[in-house]
């Protein structure tokens, strides 16, 4: 469902990596411009940290006055497979967008 619709408003189905991305574009609050490498791994991780808070992996420290947020780590994740990895950034995916009422 959520990919779905995703893949409606951008044309494309969006891989793990890039609804990552577009959460961190979102939570940063940056303009659409091009960003390199470093940045585009940069809002990722914010992204990571966002959609990881109500698990209590993060909590959000602080947010600059250009509206990036910084985090502080509770507690690692645990130990999983690529493939459980990606399973569990999903369920917090899905609950991020439920919350933001995209879903």
């Amino acid at each position: 469902m959520l990919e779905e619709k995703l893949a409606e408003r951008f044309g494309k189905k969006p891989d793990l990596n890039a609804i990552l991305f577009l959460i961190g574009v979102q939570e940063a609050g940056i303009p659409k411009k091009e960003f390199t490498k470093e940045e585009k791994t940069d809002l990722m991780h914010v992204a990571v940290c966002t959609i990881l808070v109500p698990g209590r992996y993060y909590e959000l420290m602080w947010v600059e006055d250009t509206g990036w947020p910084h985090f502080k780590q509770l507690q690692r994740m645990p130990e999983m497979t690529t493939d459980e990895q990606e399973e569990f950034l999903k369920k917090y995916i899905i609950r991020y967008f439920e919350k933001n009422k995209f879903i």
